[in-house]
């Protein structure tokens, strides 16, 4: 064989080893990625302990948002406090960043109690704002929204709004739903009722019609408080088609009782109701859908629950899948 002919065969080895590198890397990554999404699906609906094995999966395959929410769903596991394994896997999400989980941190005294502290200092929530400031004078949205919470931790409250609005007019759907959270609940700054509901449902309706599944709920809830209960349908509906527990919830009471809340324009549908009442236990056995099936059982049926029965693949495994939708940074 003559020395091109090496050359090129040479070439084409090393061509055919490394299409094969790329494909095993490929592979890892979309399975590391397929762990994540339904270890987070199983977070969205409370099923932490659970959710670990998935999520681990994606973080040990460096996914620093697996890595936060592996930090959560421990933390879930003891009631919000802070065992070992949130505590190191907070730490991993913050070493690469991750401002939320160095506010863990903080709140764990991880510094103090775990001689766990960053590495320019003592303070987690200085550290995070290190992390993060410089992001969000470039324009990330999601890091501006972060320095509401990192401001609000520091005590510095007109910063935190600040941050929290430019977030949301930079597009941050979190940050508008958030805006809607504090009007609804602001009475000291709204003379009237309906002003401080108007208010909250103008930030929920921008993240609503973008998308923003909590968001349609409460949107639907607050459009209810004002007395406009036709349009707070529409958006229960939307919201339960794109997953939302409560609007799924809400769907399937409407159908049994129509009666039950001025919200309801839906007409009555007692197996449909019932149909979805199973598909959700189905799919999230919980104290609050059994406790569901239990209230409305009476209100309908045998006849009516025989065809429930038959009707419930129709509501089963719906894509988006049902969830909760837990604020990233929530309790």
């Amino acid at each position: 064989m003559s020395t091109s002919q090496l050359k090129v065969w040479a070439a084409l080895v090393a061509f055919i080893l490394s299409s094969l590198a790329m494909s095993a890397a490929w592979a890892l990554e979309e399975e590391a990625q397929a762990a994540k999404d339904e270890g987070m699906r199983l977070y969205g609906i409370r099923r932490a302990e659970a959710a670990i094995p998935l999520l681990e999966q994606a973080a040990t395959a460096g996914d620093v948002e697996a890595m936060y929410y592996l930090g959560e769903a421990n933390r879930r596991l003891v009631m919000g406090g802070m065992n070992q394994a949130a505590l190191e896997w907070y730490h991993q999400a913050a070493q690469q960043g991750e401002p939320h989980a160095m506010l863990r941190l903080y709140d764990g005294s991880a510094c103090e109690l775990g001689d766990v502290c960053p590495e320019d200092g003592n303070d987690w929530r200085e550290a995070a704002l290190s992390a993060t400031l410089p992001k969000a004078e470039a324009g990330d949205a999601e890091a501006m929204g972060a320095l509401y919470d990192i401001y609000t931790y520091l005590d510095q409250h007109d910063e935190a709004m600040e941050w929290l609005l430019l977030s949301a007019e930079a597009g941050n759907l979190d940050s508008m739903n958030w805006l809607g959270q504090l009007a609804r609940d602001d009475e000291a700054n709204y003379a009237t009722e309906p002003e401080r509901l108007e208010a909250a449902a103008k930030w929920y309706r921008k993240a609503a019609e973008a998308g923003h599944a909590p968001s349609m709920s409460y949107l639907a809830s607050t459009l209810n408080s004002l007395g406009r209960s036709e349009e707070a349908w529409q958006w229960m509906v939307k919201a339960s088609e794109v997953g939302n527990i409560n609007g799924r919830q809400w769907l399937a009471t409407c159908y049994i009782d129509p009666q039950e809340s001025e919200l309801c324009h839906a007409e009555k549908d007692p197996a449909q109701g019932w149909a979805i009442f199973l598909a959700i236990n189905e799919e999230i056995s919980s104290t609050s859908s059994e406790r569901a099936l239990r209230v409305y059982h009476d209100m309908v049926t045998p006849e009516q629950r025989e065809e429930g029965e038959r009707m419930m693949e129709e509501w089963l495994n719906r894509e988006p899948p049902l969830s909760y939708f837990p604020d990233k940074f929530g309790f």
